[in-house]
């Protein structure tokens, strides 16, 4: 080829296909379990173990990260085609969970160096294999040389060998001078996997079962992983309550999960494109992030896809997103992740896989929580109206300040009484059209009738025309005309002072002439 017509792929390349490709470091980590779930896989195909583990070590101290899994290793002999080439995969697009070839890199803009350590069984070796990535980026960096990309990898990678037992099969990661410090955050990232990785539910999230039964049921294979980091087993995010609080320290559990309900669809071949679950709370209201697990999560090959904001723009009212936890799995074969990995790649299947998945949002989970919002409004009206009763009775027994107030109070009770016999009446609709008990509606009005009744109580009956109980009444010691004008007194201050307010000052004077 006429060197001058030679296609030319710059240096920068690299950095575009590294730290440029993605908007959160922590995406480094779901890219090499991902690697490692695939070759896990491959393991399990060739009878190596049915199960296989994932290892992750964050040791901030040192500022090191490894990843390590005990699947196949790679053979000696495609150890260079594998770990220098760059997006030269030899995984299948559509059966493997990764398969572009850049993933793997991604710790290079995040580390001095990115070792690759791996041993194939059988052969009585280790590869190593260490790309320097202070001198890729000093490289990358000097703007006055233009280098290729495959000649800068020639410069930058090295690769050494060493004896191994025979037996041994592994693959492992090695980031060190790790500078990121949201990557040497374990909690952090172990909070983040939770709800990334291919891991089991924990056995603590009451629906755990359910879930894996309806899966069983379906005929659905879940991709499920042994993780550790730095010892600690790793399970989805899930529990079985709700929180609210600013962080973890004044959290404070508000409800519960009632249950969880399940959705799929089809293509218009019948083929499954997605199956997925849902949980119901109590509250039935947008969950805040203290709930780390809240929102719809779109999953591929049980690895999530985007973050809690990528199906929101699916919803009809894009608040009803956090309204729930819940998963949703794309099993069609042609729903391929695009390479960033924050959605799918467009294909007439994937458009086929939005449209049904917005009509499910936008009919059954509208519904519900437009519903659940009505009866939410509608148990805070009875609510308030007994709470108003029991307020009223009690300032029949102490005393109102004047003729004034106590009309005043007749008038809310009136109004408040109304409101809630509505309110009951819209309850008795809604749960006459939602009889079943197994509907989510059903589940939330069993609640909450369980703390609050919806027959409004018509035990007692405001007096009008009763001469009322005043609070200077009780004041024996001051004459007649005495408590007369301390009345006018407390109406003053129940005229001009906020309640609470007039409330603490009337009775500090109570005190004192009592």
């Amino acid at each position: 080829m006429d060197k001058f017509n030679k296609t030319i792929i710059g240096k920068d390349v690299i950095e575009s296909l590294t730290i440029g490709m993605y908007d959160d470091s922590r995406f480094i980590y779901r890219e090499y379990i991902q690697n490692a779930a695939d070759q896990i896989d491959k393991a399990r195909q060739q009878g190596l173990f049915d199960d296989g583990e994932i290892h992750i070590s964050i040791d901030a101290a040192k500022q090191t990260i490894s990843i390590e899994d005990d699947a196949t290793g790679i053979e000696e002999k495609k150890v260079v085609e594998i770990l220098k080439n760059i997006a030269q995969s030899t995984k299948q697009r559509g059966v493997d969970k990764g398969f572009r070839g850049i993933g793997r890199l991604g710790g290079l803009g995040y580390c001095n160096k990115l070792i690759f350590e791996t041993s194939f069984k059988g052969e009585a070796v280790k590869s190593i294999m260490t790309w320097d990535a202070t001198k890729l980026k000093s490289i990358i960096n000097n703007r006055s040389q233009k280098e290729e990309a495959s000649s800068v990898i020639d410069e930058v990678t090295s690769l050494t060998k060493e004896k191994e037992k025979p037996e041994a099969h592994y693959f492992k990661v090695t980031l060190t001078g790790v500078t990121n410090k949201d990557l040497l955050d374990k909690k952090e990232i172990m909070n983040y996997l939770s709800m990334v990785a291919p891991v089991p539910f924990s056995k603590s999230f009451i629906y755990a079962k359910k879930i894996y039964d309806e899966l069983k049921s379906e005929g659905i294979a879940l991709d499920e992983y042994k993780t550790f980091v730095n010892t600690d087993p790793l399970y989805k995010g899930y529990n079985s309550y709700i929180y609210e609080g600013t962080d973890q320290s004044n959290r404070k559990k508000i409800g519960e999960v009632l249950d969880v309900l399940f959705f799929k669809d089809y293509d218009h071949e019948n083929n499954k494109l997605f199956w997925g679950w849902y949980g119901i709370t109590e509250k039935n209201q947008s969950l805040n992030q203290i709930n780390y697990s809240r929102g719809f999560r779109l999953r591929k090959s049980n690895i999530q896809i985007g973050n809690e904001d990528t199906l929101t723009r699916f919803h009809r009212d894009r608040r009803f997103q956090f309204y729930f936890f819940g998963e949703v799995y794309a099993l069609h074969k042609d729903l391929i992740p695009n390479a960033r990995r924050d959605n799918f790649s467009e294909t007439n299947t994937y458009y086929e896989f939005e449209n049904k998945l917005k009509s499910f949002f936008h009919t059954t989970i509208h519904k519900l929580c437009y519903t659940a919002a009505d009866i939410n409004s509608a148990i805070k009206s009875i609510d308030g109206f007994n709470n108003f009763k029991a307020e009223f009775e009690q300032k029949e027994k102490d005393g109102f300040t004047d003729k004034n107030e106590k009309e005043a109070f007749i008038e809310t009770f009136e109004k408040k009484k109304e409101e809630a016999v509505k309110a009951s009446s819209k309850l008795e609709t809604i749960k006459s059209k939602n009889g079943e008990t197994q509907t989510p509606i059903a589940k939330i009005l069993e609640r909450a009738s369980a703390k609050t009744s919806f027959d409004i109580e018509n035990d007692f009956f405001p007096d009008a025309e009763a001469k009322p109980v005043f609070r200077t009444d009780k004041l024996s010691k001051l004459s007649k005309d005495q408590r007369k004008f301390l009345g006018n007194i407390f109406s003053i201050i129940r005229n001009v002072l906020p309640k609470e307010n007039a409330e603490l000052l009337i009775q500090k004077i109570e005190e004192e002439y009592k």
